[in-house]
């Protein structure tokens, strides 16, 4: 039987690894990374701050090779300086890079980042419960099997968060006058641009949604909208 001062210990583990995590990120983000200022792309993004009623979106470079977005745990938004490099060469569009930045602000006015300190504390008290209770059941293999599941449903929040984010960016594109074509096709470049090949394991073990299932989710909201002419 799982005493209730393990649970609670349990909580309190994933609150610390939490916080700590977000302190090594935001250090290693202000010690690699510069504001963003391409002329090129200010023009997008300030049709986006417009829609938002705010001056600027300020977003950042990440010094580092791989293609990737983020959003900090702190609200700051992160393009890598790789996915700029994609930008500078022609493989990725003013419109596709604001799509991406459109989707971290998604993750940011949603509250992703406290939402998953909530996740996080939660799923590791019930794998402490899991593994007391399966490792009695199955010797052995029950602390592993607890993981395991514990590890399933982390993964399923993270997809939610994802088509969360990915329809706030819709939105965000359409008022801006920029539509969903350039989420869509930066989602159709990304598994090249990230060398993924879009192969890999399956869904339901994955942290984001596969790319068909994320534009098919896209599609499903502009015919919602009325935008299903949109091409």
């Amino acid at each position: 039987m799982i005493k209730f001062p393990a649970l609670l210990l349990a909580i309190g583990y994933g609150l610390v690894m939490w916080v700590f995590s977000a302190w090594r990120l935001k250090r290693q983000m202000d010690e690699s990374s510069t504001p963003l200022a391409d002329p090129r792309l200010e023009p997008v993004f300030a049709r986006m701050a417009q829609v938002l009623e705010v001056e600027r979106i300020r977003v950042h470079v990440h010094e580092v090779d791989p293609v990737n977005g983020l959003a900090a745990p702190d609200g700051r938004i992160f393009l890598t300086r790789g996915f700029l490099r994609k930008f500078e060469t022609g493989e990725v569009t003013a419109d596709e890079m604001a799509s991406v930045v459109a989707h971290e602000l998604g993750h940011v006015a949603l509250g992703h980042a406290r939402r998953r300190l909530i996740d996080f504390s939660g799923q590791n008290a019930i794998r402490v419960a899991l593994a007391g209770v399966l490792g009695r059941i199955i010797p052995g293999v029950g602390p592993w099997i607890a993981n395991a599941l514990a590890s399933l449903v982390a993964a399923r929040l993270s997809r939610q968060d994802e088509y969360e984010a990915d329809t706030y960016a819709s939105a965000l594109l359409v008022k801006a006058g920029i539509g969903t074509q350039p989420q869509k096709s930066m989602f159709e470049k990304l598994s090249h641009l990230t060398g993924t090949g879009g192969h890999g394991m399956p869904a339901w073990l994955m942290s984001h949604p596969k790319t068909d299932e994320r534009i098919a989710a896209i599609e499903a909201n502009e015919a919602k909208w009325g935008l299903s002419a949109q091409s």
